[in-house]
């Protein structure tokens, strides 16, 4: 059989594409692409002359079944999205779990992300995180919030510059405006840029800066309280 490879390209900066993932791009028999016009620049960049094929999130579930027919005959596929690792608020998961489910081996080669930058970088806790991607627009959404008031772990969300107050002052109405948060934008692209603070101190900020590019906010989870201060606070109640 051949091998799915999933290749993480730049978020921004070229420099960042690794050896290993032009290799695989040009070795590859066919690469699918999340829009064929966007990847075209990329491989051209780095003189790599392959077949594209658009594979995204509406035609995933009519293009998988032939894929996985290709690679049972033995084919090299390789698939990218327009930035970052594919699977991640990118398509990827239905292929690479349709392609496990018949056997085929799936190989994920490490490379960028605009999440992992963005939680070391915030300076809030990096030792436990979860991934929240993008938040639902509209249905479900303030009970998806209220799902998180009692998470402990750092915290790490997609938005777009269009929607990025609107969800910190969310943030703030559910969270507390004194949370802290740290948001990211353009990561490794000329204008990349970190804002730090309470949800109320970098609200202020993009209300008199205008959002621009994609951003990435990383919210503190909730304080854990020491359970000295718990017990001193259960002994006065109780007085």
């Amino acid at each position: 059989m051949g091998i799915l490879y999933i290749v993480p390209t730049p978020v921004g900066n070229m420099e960042d594409m690794t050896f290993r993932a032009i290799r695989i791009l040009k070795e590859a028999d066919v690469v699918l692409a999340e829009d064929t016009r966007t990847s075209s620049v990329l491989l051209k960049h780095f003189e790599i002359k392959n077949h594209l094929i658009a594979h995204h999130k509406f035609n995933e579930h009519g293009t998988t079944a032939r894929i996985v027919e290709e690679l049972k005959a033995g084919r090299t596929v390789a698939l990218i999205s327009d930035a970052g690792t594919p699977g991640i608020s990118d398509p990827g998961f239905f292929l690479a779990r349709e392609a496990s489910k018949a056997g085929i081996t799936v190989q994920t080669l490490p490379g960028p992300t605009a999440c992992i930058p963005a939680i070391v970088n915030s300076g809030l806790p990096c030792d436990r995180f979860c991934f929240e991607g993008f938040l639902p627009q509209k249905k479900g959404r303030q009970t998806f919030l209220e799902s998180l008031k009692e998470e402990f772990r750092t915290m790490v969300f997609y938005e777009s510059p269009y929607r990025v107050v609107k969800t910190l002052q969310q943030f703030a109405e559910y969270f507390g405006g004194d949370r802290n948060v740290s948001v990211s934008r353009e990561i490794s692209k000329m204008h990349e840029e970190t804002v730090r603070g309470s949800l109320n101190e970098v609200i202020t900020h993009f209300k008199e800066v205008e959002p621009r590019g994609e951003f990435v906010i990383v919210l503190a989870g909730k304080e854990r309280v020491k359970k000295s201060a718990k017990n001193k606070k259960l002994k006065d109640e109780e007085k």
